[in-house]
């Protein structure tokens, strides 16, 4: 079944095209990759995706709704979740306050039932930190609650975006540059980590790389951006053997090293 399509995603920053008729058909529990030099248009695209901007034009299809023009927290509650290039916890509030916030697009009580502490307040809150509870548990970070997410050590605080993002019970995440900074072990059991994460929560997954051993391991299809086009699309054995992006990548066309 095909999760979201997109068709013809252009974007305009004034004058400048970052995105030129951006194509796009995802299935479910389908792992993807968007790889690309800096500036390519890589993370515009998650940006259009989850409604940070609004595409100049062309459509997004996700589980049969359009999505552009929608607002982040819409888009949310649809089943997008999202990480990011630079690590956006809030540092200085715990773990667990970390996972409680994300559950807030989808709460039911009121303003003023919250203010009072009545009405649905009390029932949805209990709710709210018994699921953020069980999330931690599930992902072993329990120990953690109370800590306070900028004390955990960097792999940690990249793993808690993940678990912070599951816990808006997406149907497809986004993630942007998660093995940025991390050593070859890290990046290992990062690996091993977001296939665990796809396989028990049946999620469709898209990630946005630049260290290639991970993408060409991780990923079952690869499309490529330069300057704001898609140059090539398919596995990542036709990818590593592709003229045009050996050619964006290092300026001429040559032996390819992602294996390194």
């Amino acid at each position: 079944m095909v999760l979201l399509k997109a068709e013809n995603i252009t974007h305009y920053f004034g004058g400048l095209c970052a995105v030129s008729e951006f194509n796009l058909e995802l299935r479910e529990h389908e792992l993807i990759g968007i790889i690309g030099p800096n500036g390519a248009g890589k993370t515009t695209v998650f940006n259009i995706m989850t409604g940070v901007y609004k595409a100049t034009s062309g459509s997004i299809m996700f589980n049969g709704q359009e999505t552009v023009g929608k607002s982040p927290n819409s888009i949310t509650a649809l089943g997008i979740a999202r990480t990011f290039q630079n690590i956006r916890l809030f540092s200085d509030l715990s773990v667990l306050d970390n996972i409680r916030i994300a559950h807030y697009s989808g709460t039911k009580y009121t303003p003023i039932e919250a203010l009072l502490h009545a009405g649905r307040y009390r029932a949805e809150e209990k709710r709210i930190r018994a699921h953020s509870m069980e999330l931690l548990s599930f992902f072993s970070m329990e120990e953690f609650a109370d800590e306070l997410a900028k004390n955990l050590p960097y792999g940690m605080q990249r793993r808690l975006e993940i678990v912070r993002a599951l816990a808006t019970r997406p149907k497809l995440l986004l993630l942007d540059e998660p093995a940025a900074g991390m050593n070859p072990k890290e990046i290992d059991r990062l690996m091993e980590f977001i296939h665990w994460v796809r396989n028990e929560f049946k999620l469709t997954i898209i990630v946005i790389e630049h260290q290639m051993r991970f993408v060409m391991s991780i990923c079952e299809r690869l499309v490529v951006l330069d300057f704001g086009t898609t140059i090539a699309e398919g596995n990542p054995a036709e990818i590593q053997n592709n003229a045009k992006v050996l050619e964006a990548y290092l300026g001429t066309p040559a032996v390819n090293d992602y294996g390194k």
